[in-house]
Formats: C-alpha cells, sequence, structure tokens
C-alpha cells in the first residue's frame, strides 16, 4: 500500500509530465520522482522529446547514489523495450532501486512488461496509484488505445466577447505575435489539421507548423484535411500546395449523414486507420459545433484577447446546446499569458447519462 510520501510523489510527477506536452508527441507524457531510502526526494524529471532520456532516466541522474534502496514513483508503467533509448525497467535495476510505484499501466504492447521484469527481479512493485489523475494528464497518448480513435483538440481565437471575426468578415489578426507562434509549437506537435471548406474558401489558409507568422516551416508537416461535404475546395486553394500531403474529405468518399454533410465519425475513424493519433481541429465555428455535437472534442484550447467587437461571428455554433442545463462544461487544466492574450486549456467533463 502506498504511503503518504508516495501519494505526494505521484502527484509531482504527474505535474512534471505536463511540462513538455507538445514536444513529446508521438511519445507518452512520463513524470518521475526518486524518492530515497528515507522517503525523500532525491531526484525528478520527465520526458521532453522523442529520442531524448525518460523520465525515469532523467530523475535517476538527478538523484545519483541516493536512488539505491529508494522508491522510483512514476506516472506510467516503465518500458520494456529497447528503442532510441534502453528499457528504463533495465536502468531502475541498474540504480538498485528497492521499489516502483506507477500510476497507469503501459497499453503499448511493444513497451509494456516492465512491472513483470522488474518483479522477477525481485523489485517490489505497486500499480495504480493516482491512477485516473495520470491518465488524464496523458490523455493525448492514451487515448488511441483506449478508445481506437485519435485524440482530438479544438483551438480557436476569440475575442472577449466571443467573436472570431468582425461584422465585416475579417479576423486578422485577433490575437498577437506570441499567441501566434504557440499556435504553430500546438501544429507542429499533431499529426492532422482539420478545417472546413467554408474556412478554407473565406480565409484561404495554409495549414502548416511555421516558425511563428514566418515562412519559415518545421521539418515535419501533419496532414491537412479538409471536410469538404460537396467537393467545393478550391483548385487553387493554399491547402493543395505542396507544402504538406492533404487530403480533401468529401461525403462520397467518407460517408454521409441524413442532411449530405460528412459523418464525423466516420472521418475520424478513417483517420485513425490512415495512422492519426493527435488531431487539431481549427475551424470553422459550425465544424467545431458539429464535433462537439458529435461528442468527438477531448480538449479545447483557447486563446482569448483583450478586446471587444460587440458584433460578428461566433466561436462555436451548432454545438447541440440549447439551454443552460445542457451547457458544455470544462474542467481547466492550464491558464497562461502568451504575449498580451490569455491561453486557456481545458477538457470537456463526462456528459451525465
Amino acid at each position: 500500500m502506498a504511503n503518504q510520501a508516495e501519494h505526494t510523489a505521484m502527484r509531482r510527477a504527474i505535474e512534471l509530465s505536463t511540462r513538455a506536452t507538445w514536444t513529446t508527441p508521438p511519445n507518452p507524457d512520463v513524470g518521475c520522482v526518486i524518492l530515497d531510502a528515507a522517503g525523500e526526494i532525491a531526484g525528478e524529471g520527465w520526458h521532453e522529446r522523442p529520442g531524448s532520456p525518460h523520465a525515469e532516466i532523467v530523475a535517476l541522474r538527478a538523484a545519483g547514489e541516493r536512488a539505491r534502496g529508494g522508491t522510483a514513483v512514476v506516472t506510467l508503467e516503465p518500458c520494456n523495450h529497447q528503442g532510441r533509448t534502453g528499457p528504463c525497467s533495465n536502468a531502475l535495476l541498474d540504480a538498485g532501486v528497492a521499489r516502483v510505484v506507477y500510476a497507469v499501466a503501459d497499453p503499448n504492447p511493444t513497451a509494456a512488461g516492465g512491472a513483470a521484469h522488474l518483479r522477477e527481479h525481485g523489485i517490489d512493485v505497486e500499480s495504480g496509484l493516482l491512477a485516473d489523475e495520470a491518465a488524464a494528464a496523458n490523455a493525448r497518448w492514451l487515448t488511441p488505445f483506449r478508445s481506437t480513435r485519435p485524440f482530438v483538440v479544438w483551438k480557436y481565437a476569440a475575442t472577449l466577447d466571443g467573436r472570431s471575426a468582425a461584422a465585416d468578415g475579417s479576423s486578422r489578426w485577433i490575437t498577437g505575435a506570441a499567441a501566434r507562434a504557440d499556435v504553430h509549437r500546438l501544429r507542429a506537435a499533431v499529426d492532422t489539421i482539420i478545417a472546413g471548406a467554408g474556412t478554407v474558401i473565406v480565409d484561404d489558409p495554409q495549414l502548416t507548423a511555421r516558425d511563428g507568422d514566418a515562412e519559415l516551416p518545421y521539418q515535419d508537416q501533419p496532414l491537412r484535411v479538409v471536410v469538404d461535404s460537396s467537393g467545393r475546395t478550391p483548385e487553387h486553394a493554399r491547402v493543395r500546395d505542396e507544402s504538406a500531403p492533404t487530403w480533401i474529405a468529401t461525403a462520397d468518399e467518407v460517408g454521409a449523414t441524413p442532411d449530405g454533410r460528412v459523418d464525423l465519425p466516420k472521418l475520424v475513424a478513417a483517420l485513425y486507420e490512415r495512422g492519426a493519433r493527435y488531431v487539431l481541429l481549427e475551424g470553422g465555428p459550425t465544424l467545431a459545433g458539429a464535433f462537439f455535437a458529435a461528442g468527438l472534442v477531448d480538449q479545447v484550447v483557447a486563446y482569448i484577447a483583450p478586446a471587444l467587437l460587440g458584433a460578428g461571428p461566433n466561436a462555436l455554433v451548432g454545438a447541440g446546446v440549447t439551454s443552460i442545463d445542457g451547457a458544455i462544461r470544462l474542467d481547466t487544466q492550464d491558464v497562461a499569458t502568451i504575449g498580451g492574450d490569455i491561453r486557456i486549456i481545458a477538457t470537456p467533463r463526462p456528459s451525465k447519462e
């Protein structure tokens, strides 16, 4: 049974796991705390990016000899495979830890088995400590394994009064340069970006990940998906250029709803089959509303500018909400000032049955 020191260490490990959430994909977000034999924190770490040391390795290096006879507290079961880095299970054995406490079992069959390997070598292993909290912090990575569909993030920018554009349709720029650069970092983290045909026709976005507003693209570009029920995306649209792969997803190809629109659950399933695991929904408000109505939004990243327009399109339309009781409630994960704007990251609460 985990003691109080291990509970406290796991909460700290969960906090650490979120520090590099936009640089770790496609790897999981993991945090680790090493307690020495007396139960004091000896080292801590988190996974920063693919190819970098895993959280356990960073924490063990920080702990040094104090790890011997101590406890490793980690948010995800230590891996047991050789990839770009070695198995964390072996590193924990080599460090001489006596006990390992982890929150969530690794659902990836390639990497799983660390707990069994540790037990076989005489290590005391406990699983499930603060599992729900750790899973929520790592939902971006766990969702594709548990739900066989990609994790979907809706990103939008709006004024304080919820307007995504002015009454004349102009929307460049609602937020400042720092917020826009932050969006490009988010784009660089995902493997797929989705927009509606209406947004493509009106705004002609390129939907690539770049260094801020500059035409300096990141090396790896996400797949661009245009939800286009009737195939009206212009031939000259920038999403058709060669800077990134593009799929114009029509109702004829994906499947149609009774009103002739692209069937979004079928679209998301098709994206999963194509290898999509982390999807960014960029617009517009009607498409975002349809994703919410279908229960397909896992996280919201909102950039709120300290400005008022008084009129103009709303950020969200047609989400199926008709009363206060039916409001889509969200749990706030993070609030940050980005330049002169506010970024809010939140997750929708499970709907009441």
